[in-house]
C-alpha cells in the first residue's frame, strides 16, 4: 500500500474507532473522563481511537516495517490504557516507578516500561530483517544495530507521552518526525504516513480541548514515529536521533519540559499554535 492509501486508512479508522468508542465506551464513561491542567474535562478514549489508527496504519504499511511498528504500537496502546485506567498510584517518571520498584511495589508505569521496551527490541529485528545488509557477515554489528533501533522506538515512545501534557504537543512533536519522513521512499515513508494519518485525525479534538492521548494515544504514536526514525538508512543518523532521544528522556527526570517552552517565545508560539482559546 502506497503512503497516501496507509495515512487515509489510519485517519479513518482512528475516526470510525472514536464514533464506536463513544457510543460503547468501555466500562462507562467516566472511566475515561479526565481533567487537564485547564482544569476542563477531556476524554482519553481519543487517544485509545488515535491508537487504532496508528497501529490499523502500520499494519497496512506492510512487510517487516509494519510488523514491526504495528507491534510495538498494540503494545504501548494496551499497556498505555491500562495505566491510564490506574488512577491511584502516584509514582511519576523513571525515577519514581523506580522508586516503587525498591519498596516492593509494581506500578502499572514499570509494566508499561518493561513492556515497551522488550517490545521495541522486537520491532527494531523485525522492522529492520534482523539486521540491515551493510552488517551482513557481522554478527556483532548486526545486534547492536538492532539494539539501538530498539532504545530509539522505545525512547521516542516514552518522549512522545512526556510531551502531552498540554493539548496538540505531543501530537505537534508526532508530526514534526512523521512529516519528512513521509519523503523517504520504502518503509519509512510508509510507517511514517500511518503515524501522520493518525495524528490528523487527533488533531482537531485533541487542540479543542474535548479529547486527550493519554498514554494510550502517545505511547502508540511515539512507537510508529521512533519505527520510522529507525528505518532510516543511515547508520549515523539514527544513532544521533537516539542519542537526542535518550538526552531529552534522561533531561526530563531534571527539567521541566512546560516550563521551558513557556520561557522560550518561539516555543510557546509553537506550542500555542492551532490551540483553543
Amino acid at each position: 500500500m502506497n503512503r497516501v492509501a496507509v495515512a487515509l486508512l489510519a485517519g479513518a479508522v482512528s475516526a470510525a474507532a472514536a464514533v464506536v468508542l463513544g457510543e460503547r465506551p468501555p466500562g462507562g464513561a467516566a472511566r475515561w473522563r479526565r481533567r487537564n491542567f485547564r482544569d476542563r474535562e477531556v476524554d482519553l478514549l481519543g487517544g485509545v481511537a488515535t491508537a487504532a489508527g496508528a497501529v490499523v496504519g502500520a499494519v497496512a504499511a506492510g512487510g517487516g516495517p509494519g510488523g514491526g511498528a504495528a507491534l510495538v504500537s498494540a503494545t504501548g496502546a494496551v499497556l498505555g490504557a491500562i495505566d491510564d485506567a490506574d488512577t491511584t498510584s502516584e509514582s511519576k517518571g523513571l525515577r519514581g516507578h523506580i522508586s516503587a520498584l525498591s519498596r516492593g511495589e509494581i506500578t502499572t508505569g514499570m509494566l508499561k516500561l518493561v513492556g515497551i521496551s522488550s517490545a521495541s527490541l522486537i520491532a527494531a529485528g523485525v522492522a529492520t530483517g534482523l539486521g540491515r545488509r551493510a552488517a551482513d557477515g557481522r554478527p556483532l554489528a548486526r545486534t547492536v544495530d538492532v539494539a539501538i533501533s530498539g532504545v530509539l522506538i522505545a525512547g521516542t515512545a516514552n518522549l512522545v507521552n512526556l510531551f502531552d501534557l498540554r493539548p496538540g504537543r505531543a501530537l505537534k512533536i508526532v508530526g514534526a518526525i512523521c512529516a519528512p519522513l513521509t519523503l523517504v521512499p520504502g518503509g519509512t515513508g510508509r510507517v511514517a504516513a500511518a503515524g501522520l494519518g493518525a495524528v490528523a485525525t487527533a488533531w482537531e479534538g485533541d487542540l479543542g480541548e474535548e479529547t486527550m492521548l493519554g498514554d494510550a494515544g502517545a505511547n502508540a504514536l511515539g512507537a510508529v514515529a521512533g519505527t520510522a526514525l529507525a528505518l532510516l538508512p543511515l547508520a549515523r543518523v539514527r544513532y544521533l536521533a537516539t542519542a537526542g532521544v535518550v538526552g531529552l528522556v534522561l533531561l526530563s527526570e531534571k527539567v521541566s519540559f512546560s516550563q521551558v517552552i513557556a520561557t522560550t517565545p518561539w516555543l510557546q508560539r509553537v506550542d500555542d499554535w492551532q490551540r483553543a482559546e
